[in-house]
């Protein structure tokens, strides 16, 4: 089992801003093996399991921390995201999450999975307390109030959900009342210079200790190993353009609104190669560009089981961001 006795040299530099700001350690949490993953089925420590649902993914990769939450074993948590790992816990367990702007909270004591992806973010149970998490994690972070009425919302992708997740996103969009329908392309084509990215990172190690991964992550460095320079240099020029498409249909909205999971929390034990691209096919597009977006509880849906919605903003914007899921937040409530 790799890296089972290694000790850290030292604190990653979130975690010091934390403690110096005087938020409290309580634990490390499980999660998906070395973060590149959807269920945090962990083949060496465990299934994390979701505390509203026996049998159901708690989601990953952050999924220990969204279940601590949601069973109130913490106030707050962090999380890392590079597809959507913050975001997809928050949504399988009933949380808040929120993955800030590319850059603003350091990833400096993180072991990385693609480094131009990764983000790190707050997790609660709360919009708040995300912000005043970012508060001590970006210095530079200042909270602002936003009212519903003023904010111009961009409504997408609810098509591609589930129909009663679908429902309860649109229900949250019919609070902001400039809300519109707005047609936001997806990416094509970005995944490979992901994964060459995630390759790089542990091509040393795998060569060495491949039989020491868990079979669903080997299977994905395998793939990710055999990606091509041609492969990488057309996925990259492929997000780039992705980049401009995006702010280019989000020119006129301060916001985009979306599911933020297609689905409910899927079931334990089904294939997470399979599932992968369905958990993160509305959070990835946000890791693609470095938006900063919030995933925020907003009702319940399939199996009574909690939707969430996904507010994000071009980079920069957390604020807005934060500060609109509030106003949200409180007029659901």
């Amino acid at each position: 089992m790799l890296f089972a006795d290694h000790v850290p040299a030292e604190t990653a530099e979130a975690i010091r801003r934390l403690e110096a700001a005087g938020w409290v350690d309580v634990g490390k949490t499980n999660l998906h093996e070395f973060a590149y993953g959807t269920t945090s089925e962990n083949p060496h420590f465990g299934t994390v399991p979701n505390p509203l649902a026996a049998g159901r993914i708690a989601g990953g990769s952050s999924g220990g921390s969204a279940a601590a939450l949601a069973a109130g074993l913490a106030d707050a948590a962090l999380g890392t995201d590079t597809g959507g790992s913050i975001r997809i816990p928050a949504a399988c367990c009933g949380i808040v999450g929120f993955k800030p702007t590319y850059g603003l909270v350091p990833l400096d004591g993180c072991f990385p999975l693609g480094p131009t992806f990764d983000h790190a973010g707050p997790m609660a149970n709360d919009v708040a307390t995300c912000s005043r998490l970012l508060e001590s994690l970006a210095p530079g972070y200042t909270p602002t109030e936003a009212a519903l009425d003023d904010l111009r919302v961009g409504v997408a992708w609810t098509e591609l959900a589930d129909r009663l997740v679908a429902e309860r996103v649109e229900a949250a969009a019919a609070h902001f009342p400039q809300a519109r329908r707005l047609d936001v392309p997806l990416p094509e084509g970005v995944t490979e210079a992901f994964m060459r990215e995630a390759g790089e990172v542990h091509r040393e190690l795998f060569e060495e200790h491949a039989d020491d991964y868990g079979e669903n992550v080997r299977a994905k460095l395998e793939r990710a190993l055999a990606v091509t320079d041609a492969e990488y240099e057309r996925a990259a020029a492929a997000r780039e353009r992705y980049r401009e498409r995006l702010l280019e249909a989000a020119d006129e909205v301060d916001l985009l609104l979306t599911p933020t999971l297609v689905c409910v929390a899927p079931r334990t034990g089904e294939d997470e190669l399979a599932l992968r691209g369905k958990l993160t096919r509305l959070t990835f597009p946000f890791n693609a560009t470095g938006w900063p977006a919030l995933a925020l509880p907003c009702g319940a849906a399939e199996d009574g089981l909690p939707a969430s919605v996904q507010l994000a903003a071009p980079p920069g914007a957390d604020a807005l961001v934060l500060s609109a899921g509030s106003a949200l937040e409180s007029s659901l409530d």
